[in-house]
């Protein structure tokens, strides 16, 4: 459920707010709070960082006020709980949105991210204006979990072993609590359990991006989610592994755009 991809760190934009007793860290980017086009909060993946989104912000940036979140636990964020699921960290999300003085906004989320936003559409809905998953799932399926439960990160390929060691800001350690956060999830049947009735409450316009190579979750989840959300476009990629958008031949960011900024898109 994590990228393959997190360029070195090199933004100067980031902040940390004080939650209970974590610290969340975003940074943000674009146009400011002035700006007649929504908000645009970006989440990553799990295991990932704000540094995932960083071949998208420029152009991003562009078109909106981008805020992008490292997740509990993930790049600079802490996690003294030792903790992980979805839907505290929608949680969290929103409470760094409230003090930003943020009420309705856009996302895109990469995987957790993604789950993470469907937490979200569905608890506050009339908060999100439009949103793009991208290899999201309303509920973990025997291949994810198997995944899940028998990962380490030795046997994790190459990229994605980067990935974690780049994001990962307080070393080795916050590697392997992550990886243990991982497998936890592979038995929790709570957090991930979105029904059609329930998608069916989602009010924002909602674009679903998915690889038909995802070995997470077969290309049938996808298709439910589209077919569950009233306003919903689905985008199929073929040959596409799981996050399948940092792929040159995929027109991801100009999609993504042309999608948030649509038809009624203030």
């Amino acid at each position: 459920m994590a990228t393959k991809y997190a360029p070195k760190q090199t933004s100067t934009h980031g902040h940390t707010i004080q939650i209970n007793n974590m610290e969340l860290y975003y940074e943000e980017y674009g146009a400011g709070a002035d700006s007649y086009r929504q908000p645009l909060l970006l989440l990553h993946g799990f295991g990932g960082c704000a540094q995932n989104w960083h071949p998208f912000t420029a152009k991003l940036s562009e078109h909106h006020r981008l805020i992008v979140v490292d997740l509990r636990g993930h790049g600079h964020s802490t996690n003294p709980d030792n903790k992980f699921t979805h839907q505290q960290a929608a949680s969290d999300v929103f409470f760094l949105l409230d003090k930003l003085g943020v009420d309705r906004f856009s996302a895109m989320g990469m995987s957790s991210g993604g789950m993470v936003l469907l937490h979200m559409a569905t608890g506050q809905p009339k908060r999100i204006h439009s949103m793009v998953l991208i290899s999201a799932t309303s509920h973990f399926p025997d291949e994810a979990r198997a995944i899940m439960r028998r990962a380490s990160f030795g046997t994790m390929p190459q990229q994605v072993q980067e990935m974690y060691k780049e994001c990962a800001k307080r070393g080795e350690e916050q590697v392997r609590q992550l990886i243990a956060q991982f497998n936890a999830l592979h038995d929790n049947y709570d957090d991930m359990n979105f029904t059609a009735q329930s998608l069916s409450t989602i009010t924002a316009r909602t674009l679903v991006v998915h690889g038909d190579s995802d070995n997470f979750f077969p290309v049938d989840i996808p298709v439910s989610i589209y077919r569950s959300i009233p306003d919903a476009a689905l985008w199929i990629i073929p040959g596409g592994d799981h996050v399948p958008i940092y792929n040159p031949a995929v027109p991801f960011t100009a999609t993504a755009l042309r999608f948030l900024d649509g038809p009624n898109s203030q």
